[in-house]
C-alpha cells in the first residue's frame, strides 16, 4: 500500500536513521550480543546526530519535531534487527513521564542529557510479585523530612544495568483504597544511596538488551525527585500506556513485514523436488496468508499512528493493535522458519535469531490476554 504519513522531511529524516543504523549499529550489534549490553557510546553516536527523543522541544536539546520522526526510528530499528539497543524504550516510553508530569526544574535538570544519551533512563513497574496487576506492587516510599526512602524490589526491568536514571513506582500511601490512589513515581538516580542492582538476567532472546533487577534498600532520594503530586502515579502511567503500546504494535509490523520480505526471497532461490519452493502450493498460500494479514495490520496501524498524533483518545484501538500486531509477528517468524526447514534452527540465519527475539512481544508491555481484557472493560463488558 501506499503510505500517506510521511512528508519529503521524513523520508529524509529515514534516510539518514538508515545510514546511522548501516554504520554504527548494525555491524556491531553481534558483538553487543556477546557482552550483554549496549555501550554507551553509541547511546553518544544516536545523540550526537539527534536520534535519541527528537520530540522534545529544542529549550532541552530536541528538535521539536512530531511522533512521526519516533514511527521513523521504531520501524527502522525492527527492519534492522535492532533488538537490543532499545532507543524507543528510552525516549518514547520513559522520557515522556518526565517530559509531560516533571516540573520545569526537573525537565531543565534531566532532559537535555537523555537527547545527548549522557542519561539513559528506564522504568520500573514490574515486581517478583506484581507485572500486569499495578496496583498490587509492595515498593515503598516513606517520606522524611526532604527526603523519600524507597524499599522495595523490581524485575525484568529493560536497562537494569546500564541506566542512569529510573522511574519508579512505588506506594507512597500503602494503605491507600482504591489501592491504586496511593502509587507515585519517584525518579531515582543511579548514585543514590541505597540502590544497586542485581545481575543481568538471561533471557530466551534479546541478548544484547540488559535485563535485570533493581534493588532499593533504605534508598534515599530528594523529595524534588516525586513526578507530580502524591498519588498521581498510577494515572501517569495509564496517560502513557497507549503510546507505548503503539509503540510496541509498529515495531511489530514493522519487523514481520521484514521477515516475510526475505522468507519470499528465500523460497523463490530454495529448491525442492527439483523445483522452487515458492512453486508448491501450500508455499504459495502459507505466503499469501502471511502477505494479506500484514496488508491488513498496515492499514490498521497507520490509521492509530494518524489518530495518536492528531491527540485521539485510543485506548481500545491500542490494546487491539498491541495484542493482535505482536501475535501475528510471533506466527510470522514462526511459519516463515518452518520454510527454511533446518536451516532456519541454526544460528547463522537471521529467522533463528528472529525467532527468539520477537517471542517476547506478546509478553512486555501488557500481555495479550491483559490486553483482552481492557478492551473488553472498555466495551463495557
Amino acid at each position: 500500500m501506499k503510505r500517506t504519513l510521511f512528508t519529503e522531511e521524513h523520508k529524509i529524516f529515514r534516510d539518514a536513521f538508515r545510514k546511522f543504523l548501516d554504520k554504527e549499529v548494525t555491524p556491531r550489534h553481534a558483538a553487543w550480543e556477546e557482552q550483554g549490553f549496549v555501550p554507551k557510546e553509541a547511546w553518544l553516536k544516536a545523540g550526537e546526530q539527534g536520534f535519541l527523543c527528537p520530540w522534545l522541544p529544542e529549550e532541552y536539546g530536541g528538535s521539536g519535531v512530531d511522533f512521526l520522526y519516533s514511527v521513523i526510528e521504531i520501524e527502522e530499528n525492527a527492519r534492522a534487527r535492532n533488538h537490543g539497543f532499545m532507543m524507543n524504550l528510552h525516549g518514547d516510553i520513559v522520557v515522556p513521564y518526565i517530559a509531560s508530569f516533571g516540573n520545569e526544574e526537573q525537565k531543565k535538570k534531566w532532559l537535555p542529557g537523555c537527547v545527548t544519551g549522557e542519561t539513559i533512563t528506564a522504568v520500573a513497574m514490574t515486581e517478583p510479585g506484581a507485572g500486569s496487576d499495578l496496583a498490587g506492587i509492595k515498593a515503598t516510599a516513606v517520606l522524611d523530612g526532604d527526603e523519600y526512602i524507597i524499599n522495595g524490589q523490581k524485575t525484568f526491568i529493560s536497562c537494569a544495568l546500564t541506566c542512569d536514571l529510573v522511574v519508579v513506582a512505588v506506594k507512597t500511601d500503602p494503605k491507600a483504597q482504591p489501592a491504586y490512589t496511593g502509587i507515585s513515581l519517584i525518579v531515582v538516580e543511579k548514585d543514590a544511596p541505597g540502590f544497586s542492582r542485581g545481575q543481568k538476567l538471561k533471557k530466551m532472546g534479546l541478548h544484547a538488551q540488559d535485563t535485570g533487577e533493581l534493588y532499593f534498600e533504605d534508598c534515599r532520594v530528594p523529595k524534588g525527585n516525586l513526578l507530580g503530586a502524591p498519588g498521581m502515579g498510577f494515572m501517569f502511567l495509564m496517560q502513557k500506556l497507549q503510546q507505548e503500546r503503539l509503540v510496541c504494535a509498529i515495531g511489530a509490523q514493522a519487523a514481520g513485514e521484514m521477515i516475510l520480505q526475505e522468507c519470499i526471497q528465500y523460497c523463490k532461490e530454495r529448491e525442492l523436488f527439483g523445483k522452487p519452493l515458492a512453486k508448491f502450493q501450500n508455499t504459495r498460500f502459507k505466503l499469501a496468508e502471511m502477505a494479506t494479514e500484514l496488508e491488513a495490520g498496515r492499514w490498521f496501524i497507520d490509521k492509530l499512528i494518524e489518530e495518536h498524533v492528531a491527540g485521539a483518545n485510543i485506548i481500545k484501538e491500542t490494546c487491539m493493535s498491541k495484542w493482535w500486531h505482536t501475535e501475528l509477528l510471533k506466527r510470522v517468524a514462526d511459519e516463515c522458519l518452518q520454510f527454511y526447514g533446518g536451516y532456519g534452527y541454526m544460528q547463522e540465519y537471521n529467522i533463528c535469531k528472529d525467532y527468539v527475539d520477537v517471542r517476547v512481544q506478546t509478553i512486555y508491555a501488557g500481555a495479550t490476554e491483559v490486553m483482552k481484557e481492557i478492551i473488553g472493560r472498555q466495551m463495557g463488558l
